[in-house]
């Protein structure tokens, strides 16, 4: 088999979505990347994300239904019938605060287009940057063959601009390992007035490089996110390029 031992034994221990995905949750938060045999390569992390209208609520049942029926329905944004206020406006930006083993620690993020580098240390980058919640949406690449510099690394999203509108956002994170099953973390609690969510922390644990589902949002913006977490970063006013 391809990954092994995935399959019926390994979906008792994870939450696996439709599409075979493994989705991290309340209940089954942590992965070994190295126990699955994937942490070499580049691991890609997508933040996918899509504004919606005041109207657009979660429906579990209809949406769990679909998505059964339909497991590739969830790629295509549905079109609502606005009743009340229109589109939220709102700039969802992907980002990652790094400490390496040797002490040093920053962030690879859109604002200040502080891009990293895959090839050198961080040996973490940041692709593209989506302001309008496009299919493709925003990349980061982590380079799983240096593990053994990481000591953890914190996966976070945050509102750059527009309302501090997470819970009328649909957002996901998703990684994918250069080997074996992508992981979903699905931005989906309310929390109305945050602006920054730390959603996944990578740690190396021993030379156990394990994936930890966070969801902890904050009203602030990265120097909360700091401070939640330790991470004794300096912050300032940071701004975008005009598109």
């Amino acid at each position: 088999m391809l990954f092994g031992n995935w399959g019926y034994g390994a979906a008792r221990q994870f939450d696996v979505t439709g599409t075979g995905a493994v989705e991290l949750t309340k209940r089954h938060h942590t992965f070994s990347l190295t126990k699955q045999g994937a942490a070499t390569g580049n691991l890609r992390v997508n933040l996918s994300w899509r504004m919606r209208t005041s109207d657009f609520m979660d429906d579990r049942s209809t949406s769990l239904g679909a998505g059964l029926r339909h497991p590739f329905r969830k790629f295509t944004p549905e079109v609502v019938a606005a009743q009340g206020p229109a589109v939220v406006n709102v700039d969802l930006d992907l980002a990652c605060m790094y400490e390496l083993q040797d002490g040093t620690k920053g962030v690879v993020q859109p604002l200040g287009n502080i891009l990293g580098s895959i090839n050198s240390p961080p040996y973490i980058q940041l692709s593209g940057d989506d302001r309008f919640g496009s299919g493709a949406g925003e990349d980061i690449y982590i380079n799983m063959d240096h593990r053994e510099e990481f000591k953890r690394l914190l996966i976070f999203v945050y509102i750059y601009d527009g309302t501090p509108a997470f819970d009328r956002t649909h957002a996901t994170v998703t990684l994918y390992p250069g080997n074996g099953p992508q992981l979903e973390i699905a931005l989906h609690e309310r929390a109305p007035e945050a602006r920054s969510c730390a959603v996944v922390m990578i740690e190396n644990r021993g030379g156990d490089i394990v994936v930890r589902r966070e969801m902890k949002y904050v009203y602030g913006f990265q120097s909360e996110l700091d401070r939640l977490y330790g991470w004794g970063l300096q912050w300032g006013r940071g701004y975008k390029s005009k598109v």
